[in-house]
């Protein structure tokens, strides 16, 4: 199909919009002036400043820590959810469920870390790491949830019954047959989760307390008192490390493919 001269105006005014900003950012992170705006000459000396700022080193540690921990927690559960939204029909409460575990993808932000606070002074919690993956936790298995719903609803229960007809039992036809070939959403689910709570601020800002400050909300009140030329080496970091990650994925899918490919050839010429 051709491009029409109004797709590729189009396309291109959306490309510019979206990776012009990172673009100039990127440029300016090798600013030597102290001043963002103002180009004084190339230097990488913000990114050996950012790397003695131990605020932001301690807010990338508990960020990773947190995003890491909450993103395993919404994995599991929002699995388990899927699993029995999917394969136990209709049972009482189904709906209550279902919209107990959906509620928060329209839910707002403000709302939901609002309900969380409140929940986590009504029973006497101290706000620090825990409190932040546990609200992590909450909104993210939601995502986890229709993600490896999409894939049970595909999946061929004639594998599962040929599995227990041979000796298995439930638990071990799900870790041996099903597991493996749901595998794909369920890490899917599992980077989905690890992005929004690296990316969440709203909810965080509720929940956090002195101990835990997050990556987005030091940058946040940084960016407050004026931009410095340490955040946009920050975030020229953070940007190369999702351009490096998006590409091993691809490279990684691609292989699979191909791999995939070679074994039905294989098969093929077998008979």
């Amino acid at each position: 199909m051709r491009l029409s001269w109004f797709n590729v105006v189009s396309l291109t005014f959306g490309f510019v919009f979206l990776y012009l900003p990172m673009i100039i950012l990127v440029i300016y992170s090798f600013n030597k002036s102290k001043l963002v705006t103002v180009w004084a000459g190339f230097s990488t000396k913000w990114y050996g400043e950012l790397l003695q700022n131990e605020a932001f080193l301690n807010a990338a540690w508990v960020t990773l820590k947190v995003a890491v921990i909450s993103s395993t927690f919404a994995t599991i559960l929002g699995t388990m959810a899927a699993y029995v939204l999917v394969r136990s029909g209709r049972f009482f409460g189904r709906t209550l469920f279902s919209g107990m575990i959906y509620a928060p993808l329209v839910m707002p932000e403000v709302i939901t870390g609002l309900s969380l606070l409140l929940l986590f002074i009504g029973i006497g919690m101290d706000r620090g790491v825990m409190t932040v993956v546990l609200a992590h936790t909450t909104f993210s298995m939601c995502y986890v949830s229709v993600v490896v719903s999409s894939r049970l609803f595909t999946f061929d229960q004639s594998l599962e019954e040929a599995a227990l007809d041979l000796g298995c039992s439930p638990a071990q036809a799900f870790r041996l047959v099903t597991l493996p070939i749901i595998a794909p959403a369920v890490i899917s689910g599992w980077l989905l989760a690890f992005t929004l709570s690296l990316d969440d601020l709203v909810i965080a800002t509720f929940t956090t307390g002195p101990s835990a400050t997050t990556l987005p909300i030091k940058i946040y009140s940084a960016v407050r008192l004026g931009v410095s030329p340490e955040i946009n080496a920050l975030s020229t970091l953070m940007i190369a490390v999702v351009t490096i990650g998006v590409i091993l994925a691809s490279l990684v899918s691609k292989r699979n493919v191909a791999n995939k490919r070679r074994e039905e050839l294989a098969a093929v010429r077998a008979e």
